[in-house]
């Protein structure tokens, strides 16, 4: 089968195999990845090394005569220059990693070019100079500027003593990242710093080819199986110059190269497209689910639902869409549309008098202080609320109190291991059933440990990544380091607590903005309890938490069936690519 009859007959393989990712980049649309097209990607590669691509022409020159040319210069600049880069001439049938065609030929890396790498500590560097090209700018296929690095004209001379790169060489990364390369496309001089090789061929005309070669499954393969270290995995130049390299004649060298860029042409146009169609589908998928948000009744709203449930499998084909959908959800929950309103429902406002009381009758007992007043300023609500909700800060319903550190020089706050003690980091769970570390009796009595019972929520106050406004909900009474906040709500209702479980969830891009300081900004207990929460009637919370977990199980099933999907889609476009590549091996013979 032709490569342009494999793109389009599996079409629908290539667009569809797509995948989360947790950064965007080339191949991807936001957060996902199209895994199709880029295991498309592969396969070209893989067929141009393979001699697969193109028909082999027996007018070619064979590849031997190619190989040959290169040891003589190889020999011709060891005498005249010093050609140091020099590997072993001998090749056995167990060197070959390949099937090729019988006019192509094998020789290795180091009998192909002259290795220009630079070692020890790579001089310091100015705002303007002498471009520096370290590993950093040498991408897969490309040299990228950024970030942009110079060292001085007296550094530039005094440091590239072992060669200069020359336009149409080959850039190459042996670690970190392993295996990047990307031929020099640049008219000005530039250093080449330290962990990265420049390929200067002794025939300038397959440095093409070579790219390919280089970026292609085989050779990193051979990377990968040659490499050493644990941490930054890498390969030595004595290493790297012994891999065994499958070569073509330089006609079809220059044929593979033409016909490969013609196919990666096509698959840019292919990725443009399905690119286009994900962000046209999201933007679809916004406006209905801003038409839910904006109904102005029950009424409207469940109409809107309606219409948008009938093509929820059609809808909702990313997970971006399906987190977008529980996002619509909570705030129709906190806005007073998820659920209608029962005109026999206590109002709010009885609520909060039955939790002043409550708070009255502890601070009279003396188990609790006497809490803070917090004002509200009326004309800073974000929305109007439906008749019997009212507006209030989470501390005039809840008590909320932290945690500590106990001192790792004191063996005994840890041994024996009793309470356990909850760290931001495990905030990400949705409850607590254990934690990785416990605390001691001694610990909690001497230091400002407390113990919260089951059900309390604990939210991080600061930490790395996403962590920070994060909340989870204790299955087990347990302490808390200082970076957490725990939440007790005066009312001992399992759907109230579920009710502020949620509205945390909403508000989370908001509370992270609440955060004060510089590289790690972070909240405390003050800026929690001002958190401004929508607070329905006592028996809506109960039909709106109710409701809320109803349709998110909804969509948890919708995430379900699409990631089957998509790991069945991806499955497949694998099968293909390995089909292709066993019938190729079939069909020319090997």
């Amino acid at each position: 089968m032709s490569a342009q009859a494999l793109i389009t007959e599996h079409l629908d393989l290539w667009t569809g195999a797509v995948t989360k990712k947790s950064s965007s980049g080339r191949g991807s649309n936001g957060k996902v990845e199209l895994n199709g097209i880029k295991k498309l990607r592969e396969l070209i590669l893989e067929l141009a090394v393979r001699g697969k691509l193109v028909e082999q022409d027996p007018n070619d020159e064979p590849a031997a005569i190619l190989v040959s040319k290169m040891l003589q210069l190889r020999l011709r600049l060891t005498n005249t220059e010093g050609l140091r880069t020099k590997a072993s001439d001998s090749l056995s049938f167990s060197d070959e990693y390949l099937c090729i065609p019988s006019s192509w030929a094998w020789v290795r890396l180091g009998n192909m070019a002259k290795f220009i790498d630079y070692r020890g500590k790579t001089p310091a560097k100015i705002s303007t100079g002498k471009r520096l090209i370290t590993a950093k700018n040498i991408r897969q296929g490309h040299i990228d500027l950024q970030p942009e690095e110079f060292i001085s004209e007296a550094d530039y001379t005094s440091w590239m003593t072992r060669g200069f790169p020359r336009k149409g060489d080959l850039l190459f990364t042996p670690e970190a990242p392993l295996g990047n390369a990307a031929i020099v496309d640049l008219d000005e001089e530039f250093a080449l710093a330290q962990r990265a090789i420049c390929f200067q061929w002794h025939i300038p005309e397959i440095s093409e080819f070579m790219l390919i070669q280089i970026l292609a499954s085989p050779f990193q393969g051979q990377l990968v199986e040659n490499a050493t270290g644990m941490t930054a995995t890498g390969i030595k130049a004595s290493k790297l110059k012994e891999i065994p390299v499958a070569i073509p004649p330089l006609e079809e060298q220059q044929r593979i190269v033409q016909k490969v860029d013609e196919l990666m042409a096509l698959c840019d146009r292919l990725e443009q497209h399905t690119s286009d169609q994900l962000d046209a589908h999201e933007t679809l998928v916004d406006s209905l689910l801003g038409t839910l948000t904006q109904s102005a009744n029950a009424t409207e709203l469940a109409n809107n639902w309606a219409r948008l449930a009938e093509h929820f499998d059609t809808l909702f084909t990313t997970d971006q869409g399906i987190d977008k959908l529980k996002q619509t959800i909570l705030q129709l929950a906190v806005m007073g549309r998820l659920v209608e309103q029962n005109a026999g429902d206590e109002p709010a406002k009885n609520l909060i008098k039955c939790i002043d009381e409550e708070i009255g009758q502890r601070v009279s007992e003396g188990t609790i202080r006497k809490p803070k007043a917090l004002a509200l300023v009326e004309g800073s609500f974000p929305y109007e609320l439906p008749k019997g909700w009212r507006w209030e800060k989470l501390g005039r319903f809840t008590l909320i109190g932290t945690g500590a550190t106990p001192s790792r020089g004191r063996p005994d706050y840890y041994s024996p291991p009793e309470y356990p003690w909850v760290t931001s980091g495990e905030t990400s769970q949705t409850f607590i059933c254990d934690t990785n570390e416990r605390v001691s009796s001694l610990a909690v009595k001497e230091t400002n440990i407390s113990i919260y019972p089951t059900g309390t929520l604990i939210v991080a106050m600061y930490g790395q990544g996403k962590t920070r406004g994060q909340i989870t909900e204790l299955k087990v009474a347990a302490g808390t380091n200082q970076a957490c906040a725990a939440i007790q709500p005066i009312i001992e209702d399992a759907s109230h607590r579920q009710y502020i479980k949620l509205c945390f969830v909403k508000l989370y891009d908001e509370i992270r903005e609440n955060a004060a300081g510089g590289a790690q900004p972070n909240l405390n207990t003050g800026k929690i309890a001002d958190i401004l929460i929508p607070l329905p009637p006592l028996a809506e919370q109960h039909r709106i938490v109710q409701k809320v977990d109803e349709l998110i199980a909804l969509c948890d099933q919708l995430k379900k069936r699409l990631s089957q999907s998509s790991e069945t889609c991806c499955q497949l476009a694998e099968a293909v690519v390995e089909q292709e590549l066993r019938e190729g091996d079939r069909d020319a013979g090997f």
